[in-house]
């Protein structure tokens, strides 16, 4: 959960590097460092902090035209300047970035490094004196670089800078994001294309076990067996306006303001030349081939999986199961006959779900990835894709990205229903249309959602949330968008389940947000909801038009109830901003988080 940037060409490449750095942020803010070489040798800025922390140290006198940078998510020591990265070698001959955890640091430092005084706490500072070791032994810089990577395990993705070798910078990856730039008289490397788009918009994307000699004028791919490899660029196809904050305070904020525009974009994206919603055959043929569905996400993810099961259910009469990644892939269940898997990730490069594809696809078993981004690992390791089209999202908490998710996987049991020759009992497009002008209609609220805001949440340390049906897995989503940003310890609950335990924890003032947009579990909520006050809860009920009653704190546009999700959790997300808002959190770069979870 870091992010890497790198340069070589013509230019000074600090104010490139800073910048990409700035565009990496969400990835990870808790250290950053930039290294830079000129014919004086290689100067190292890096601080504790964020990028603005970083510029502050950097000596702008010092120009050069070769060098990378990283912003950093800590796993391996605490945030420090010493920890951040770049780590050098003893000699300061080399010079690394990494993004990703070794998981045999110890066993390398144990065996190839035991008199090698190390300063940091990392296990980059691991690879950057394995390779000066074996540079040591006799080798060359890229075949002592080679050797290293052989030795680790574990993911990474790699940038090196040789103080004797001026003109090149050593690259490698394996499974954690990195992409080569491709520029006139320059290349670059990044995590994220858009970090660069500022100088390019040309790149090859690398596969795991992969090094790229990368030169101002060239750039070659090589298996870690030596063998070059031929691959073709790719434009990316990233407005950089999207990735601007505009007029907008905070990321978030204009992520969740564009939730309407998203969803007429999804439709747009999966209409046909008829106008109906359609999917490729081949991944219609896919999910009606399987006798259950496996949704595999993490997070956010995982809660617009818990809506897609009952669509796939309802609609498409799939039987489907929902898994968290990370404990899927060490407590693997028993499995149906002919399964398929449905990986949900904004990225596309959640470690946690990739190590489940990598186990499926040994087993023999098709997948189907969820993702915002093209060309990603999940995306490009899967049997199939599905976009989500809802542009680059920064903020650390998902927003326009969860009903992405949920939107697409209403299109896609909707289509999987069609080709099994149920009959729809609506038109989702325009149904859909309803959705994208009730979430504008929330949008343009926001003024009640933050009055909200200050009188249930403002001095809280917990809060809960209850529904039932579909507004169960809403307020999941709700709990975590509030906790991630606010802090505020928040946990979302089915209704009937108070009585089971949970009720124990109200007490006078505690706040309890309930969702009522399900009719037939209406009564039973508000039920729920006397429950709590009956013992001194501050209740907040947020119902959808035509089930609404007095004293509710809102009522949201009327839309399909099962398509409610879309448009009850967008409240929630207010709700949660102008929480972390009033209690001067950092909204869209929360702490102890990053955007990417791109280690297990």
């Amino acid at each position: 959960m870091c992010g890497i940037v790198g340069y070589i060409g013509s230019n000074d490449t600090k104010e490139i590097l800073l910048k990409g750095l700035e565009k990496l942020e969400y990835r990870g803010y808790d250290s950053a460092g930039i290294a830079v070489k000129n014919d004086d040798g290689v100067s190292v800025f890096k601080e504790k902090g964020r990028i603005a922390d970083l510029r502050s140290v950097v000596d702008f006198s010092v120009n050069a035209n070769i060098g990378i940078g990283h912003t950093r998510w800590a796993t391996h020591g605490e945030p420090s300047q010493v920890n951040a990265h770049p780590h050098q070698s003893t000699t300061s001959r080399f010079t690394l970035v990494h993004n990703g955890v070794i998981e045999n640091y110890a066993q390398l430092k144990r065996e190839h490094l035991a008199d090698v005084n190390l300063v940091s706490e990392t296990d980059t500072e691991i690879i950057v004196q394995l390779i000066e070791k074996f540079v040591k032994e006799g080798l060359e810089t890229e075949a002592a670089f080679a050797k290293a990577l052989k030795e680790l395990k574990g993911s990474y993705a790699i940038a090196l800078l040789d103080n004797q070798n001026e003109d090149t910078i050593f690259v490698a990856k394996n499974k954690s994001p990195l992409l080569v730039g491709l520029g006139d008289d320059f290349n670059v490397i990044a995590s994220d294309a858009m970090a660069m788009l500022q100088v390019t918009d040309e790149y090859v994307e690398l596969m795991d076990k992969e090094m790229v000699i990368v030169t101002k004028d060239s750039i070659t791919i090589k298996t870690l067996a030596g063998e070059t490899v031929a691959r073709d660029s790719f434009k990316a196809e990233i407005d950089a306006s999207d990735i601007e904050k505009g007029t907008y305070p905070h990321y978030m904020l204009k992520e969740i303001d564009e939730q309407p525009a998203v969803m007429r974009k999804i439709v747009q994206a999966y209409q046909n030349e008829e106008g109906e919603l359609s999917i490729a055959k081949d991944t219609l043929d896919a999910v009606n081939a399987a006798d259950r569905i496996y949704i595999i996400a993490c997070g956010t993810s995982y809660h617009a999986g818990l809506v897609g099961k009952e669509y796939l259910e309802k609609t498409a009469k799939i039987p489907t199961e929902v898994h968290v990644a990370s404990e899927f892939v060490y407590n693997t269940p028993l499995l149906s006959e002919k399964p398929l898997f449905i990986f949900i990730s904004q990225s596309g490069e959640t470690a946690d779900s990739r190590a489940v594809l990598v186990h499926i696809k040994e087993l023999g078993h098709p997948a189907l990835t969820l993702t915002n981004v093209a060309g990603s690992t999940l995306s490009r390791e899967a049997n199939h894709t599905l976009l989500l089209h809802a542009g680059p999202e920064i903020a650390v908490a998902s927003t326009k990205a969860y009903t992405a998710q949920i939107a697409v996987l209403a299109i896609l049991a909707e289509a999987a229903g069609k080709a099994k020759g149920f009959e729809m009992k609506f038109d989702l497009v325009q149904e859909m249309g309803i959705v994208a002008n009730a979430i504008q209609t929330l949008t343009d609220d926001k003024e009640a959602f933050e009055q909200i805001a200050r009188d249930f949440l403002s001095t809280t340390r917990n809060a809960f949330f209850i529904g039932r049906s579909m507004d169960y897995h809403v307020v999941q989503e709700a709990a975590l968008k509030l906790k991630e940003i606010s802090y505020i310890q928040a946990e979302g609950f089915a209704g009937g389940e108070l009585k089971h335990g949970t009720i124990a924890l109200i007490e006078d003032g505690t706040p309890v947000v309930a969702l009522a947009t399900q009719e037939n579990v209406n009564l039973s909520i508000r039920g729920n909801v006397k429950e709590v006050a009956a013992r001194g809860a501050n209740t907040c009920t947020i119902s959808m038009k035509g089930l609404e009653e007095e004293g509710d704190s809102y009522v949201i546009p009327h839309v399909h109830e099962l398509l409610a999700p879309l448009v009850s959790v967008v409240p929630t997300q207010l709700i949660a901003y102008y929480a972390a808002l009033h209690r001067d959190c950092d909204v869209d770069k929360p702490r102890n988080l990053a955007k990417s979870v791109t280690v297990e």
